[in-house]
């Protein structure tokens, strides 16, 4: 189900981006402030938010390779920096021969001569799992023309994307998910079809993907580049394959086509009423009634096999509040939450690594980087039930004080008597993150 662009889009966080959007308030930059202005002039930002002819787009090319967007797409993909491709060049020595290879890449892209290379396959652990999935990385050379790709083709895909997909989308992200969901929730919403798409990402048929895009896209060059990018090699250890479908994790330009894919299903769902709160693959739907989130899984089921996906077997289920359900990192009970099991493995075994009883750095410098990894999982669970941070707190002490009694030539971990030696007064003059005192200085009303 496609959206014509002639039709009114949805309003993404502050940004308004509706048709009639240029007899608004504020200017047409200010609008769309997150897209890469080296990509979108205004001119053509007007015409985006109007509604070109058709809906389509042509001659997009000239945009991808011009200078100025290779220029900013580059220095996208230094910020992020990440590891080197096949070709075994990474960011640092891509960056010695920068104005060489830059103006490279411009003159293939240009002249149609440019191919993608291999993607360098690398298994990571799922977190708080023994399973492991794949990640693919492709060359530097690659991220920058995905990038570029991704600049320009992104805002003609986001002006219509559902309001209630906030996986991979500028200026919205899991926060915003999960506000909505305490919202329906606290308005009864409590029947919740808890859905997971098998090896989503592996799965996705590319032909079907490919028909979706050129519905709004026109420029053949740029489909060409796009298909070439879903066909690129994947070199696994000394294995070597094409894959056939799927587009690959951990390449800059998957987490948009994912969301292309899934879009229809959005509008469908909101044009039927059901209230759907979708981060890229991972979605939950909350209703009022046993029947609807009958109903409401039905059409999940009927669309999924349209779309040539699959629904896991045993992940996806039906579900009141009060039983309990996980999405983005929390398990939700009745309109209370905490970390699911896996979010609280993960930050253990991420403590455990900083917290060796052999570690000799000296105290505070392991507080400190303790610290680092606390700030960051509190920043995103503070708005948990209070009971999650006291246990956390004193598990972290426990691995302090083993270090200090390994220190002093005892054996075991911290415990007893351990208290007394190093109380938790000592660990606060040394720096340590509480997590209570911190959840309760966030639950605390703004003082004006």
């Amino acid at each position: 189900m496609s959206i014509s662009t002639d039709q009114q889009p949805a309003t993404v966080s502050n940004r308004v981006t509706t048709p009639g959007a240029t007899k608004q308030a504020g200017s047409i930059r200010d609008r769309w402030s997150w897209v890469e202005p080296a990509a979108w002039t205004e001119r053509m930002l007007t015409a985006l938010e109007r509604g070109v002819k058709g809906g389509v787009w042509f001659s997009l090319m000239d945009k991808v390779y011009s200078p100025a967007n290779m220029e900013a797409a580059w220095v996208s993909v230094r910020l992020n920096n990440g590891a080197a491709g096949v070709d075994h060049v990474s960011v640092h020595q891509f960056q010695q021969q920068l104005f060489k290879n830059r103006d490279r890449l411009c003159a293939e892209l240009q002249s149609g001569t440019y191919l993608p290379q291999d993607i360098r396959r690398k298994w990571i652990p799922k977190p708080g799992s023994t399973e492991e999935r794949p990640l693919g990385i492709p060359t530097v050379r690659d991220r920058i023309v995905q990038t570029a790709l991704r600049n320009v083709l992104e805002p003609i895909f986001e002006r219509d994307f559902a309001t209630h997909s906030y996986g991979f989308r500028p200026q919205r992200g899991c926060k915003d998910a999960l506000r909505r969901v305490d919202e329906l929730l606290k308005k009864g919403y409590v029947h919740v079809v808890d859905a997971d798409l098998k090896s989503y990402f592996d799965t996705i048929p590319q032909d079907r993907l490919m028909e979706l895009v050129s519905r709004k896209v026109a420029d053949g060059r740029v489909l060409a580049l796009l298909k070439a990018f879903l066909e690129q090699g994947v070199l696994d250890g000394m294995s070597r394959w094409t894959p056939e479908q799927g587009t690959p994790q951990g390449a800059v330009i998957s987490p948009l086509l994912a969301n292309v894919y899934l879009d229809p299903l959005d509008h469908r769902m909101e044009e039927q009423g059901f209230a759907m709160i979708r981060y890229a693959d991972d979605f939950v739907i909350l209703c009022r009634s046993r029947a609807e989130a009958d109903r409401a899984l039905q059409e999940v089921q009927n669309w999924v096999a349209q779309a040539g996906l699959t629904l896991h077997p045993t992940k996806t289920r039906l579900v009141h509040a009060d039983d309990g359900f996980d999405f983005l990192g929390y398990h939700f009970q009745g309109v209370k939450r905490w970390p699911r099991k896996k979010s609280l493995a993960k930050l253990k075994d991420t403590i455990r690594e900083k917290t060796h009883r052999t570690d000799g750095r000296a105290l505070r410098v392991i507080i400190r980087d303790v610290n680092r990894t606390l700030t960051g999982w509190f920043g995103y669970f503070k708005h948990s039930l209070k009971t999650t941070f006291g246990p956390l707190d004193g598990w972290i002490r426990m691995r302090l004080r083993s270090i200090l009694r390994k220190r002093v030539g005892l054996k075991g971990r911290g415990r007893g008597t351990d208290h007394q030696s190093w109380p938790n007064a000592f660990f606060a003059e040394q720096g340590l993150k509480n997590l209570v005192a911190a959840h309760k200085q966030a639950c605390q009303p703004s003082l004006r």
